[in-house]
């Protein structure tokens, strides 16, 4: 059977080309640009290794310097990627993503940097009443004054770096791209299990591990869905690693760091997390709650203008 004239032109077209505007379905978006994204993690990390090894031979912290330099790495990769594809596959600016500035910019950054203390407070006074926690000493107790100072600003801009570099990513490219094409709700659901699995080759990684950052990933989209900016979630990332390892000192998805509270985690690894950290455990579910919570407090009267 022959097919009319134009019709395989048509029918490419309609796999291909997204039927509202004259660019690729989501589906092709998607994969290209994270075809981008390998395709650029190996000249940069290539780099990055060698400037690892240089710098190697006079800072004597080489494991923390490699965590920093890999963050960075990441960060480069992840938002140039981004904002190619942004601009030529999806023929939209950057800056549409979630980073237009207005007066709530400031505001949204410092709420969701601090919204996670007393959410990972939560998490410790659970651990500690529940005696899951041996306590050890604060760092100063048994570190100079100096290296506590550097060990903070240093835990800062790793987190920092971590939180911008995965928030353009997750919530900016996926989550916006998702929902255009099938809903909020499930690019919702479907953009957290995308961050979940990006963690898999994290140390300590296990099924509960994968939940508990599938509600993790939940709970930072809510400051997409309830701003429409991205500046919110891009705070409550930073805040959650932050408080979570560098202050409370929980490992943060399997990477031990510098640690303001230094101490044991005894408890079940079903509650606590184990050496993954509180994202692993049961015990992180109450904070998630009362994050939420805040969150919805935080921006009640928000116009929530281009939010879904």
């Amino acid at each position: 059977m022959t097919l009319p004239t134009g019709q395989p032109a048509s029918l490419l077209r309609r796999i291909f080309i997204s039927a509202d505007e004259p660019r690729l379905r989501t589906g092709w978006r998607l994969a290209l640009h994270a075809t981008m994204i390998v395709a650029l993690t190996i000249p940069v990390s290539l780099f990055a290794a060698v400037v690892i090894l240089i710098l190697g031979l006079w800072v004597p912290d080489a494991g923390t310097l490699s965590l920093w330099i890999g963050a960075l790495a990441s960060a480069v990769v992840f938002v140039l990627a981004t904002w190619v594809a942004r601009r030529v596959l999806d023929r939209r600016s950057f800056v549409s993503l979630g980073f237009a500035l207005d007066r709530h910019t400031l505001p949204d950054l410092v709420a969701g940097f601090l919204i996670p203390f007393p959410m990972l407070g939560l998490v410790f006074g659970i651990a500690t009443a529940f005696g899951w926690m041996q306590w050890g000493s604060w760092a100063w107790e048994s570190q100079s004054a100096a290296s506590v100072v550097l060990g903070m600003a240093g835990g800062l801009s790793l987190f920092v770096l971590v939180g911008v570099s995965e928030e353009v990513l997750s919530r900016g490219y996926h989550l916006q791209n998702l929902t255009e094409s099938m809903g909020w709700i499930g690019a919702w659901l479907l953009s957290s299990l995308i961050f979940a699995g990006l963690h898999v080759f994290n140390p300590g990684f296990s099924l509960q591990a994968g939940l508990g950052l599938v509600l993790a990933g939940l709970f930072l989209a809510t400051g997409w869905l309830r701003t429409g900016r991205l500046w919110l979630s891009i705070g409550l990332h930073i805040g959650w690693n932050f408080f979570e390892g560098t202050v409370f000192g929980f490992a943060v998805s399997g990477l031990d760091l510098f640690r303001l509270m230094d101490h044991r985690i005894e408890g079940p690894s079903w509650a606590t997390g184990g050496t993954f950290g509180p994202e692993a455990g049961a015990i992180v579910y109450p904070g998630l709650v009362l994050g939420t919570l805040l969150i919805a407090l935080y921006t009640r009267n928000r116009s929530r203008s281009g939010s879904p």
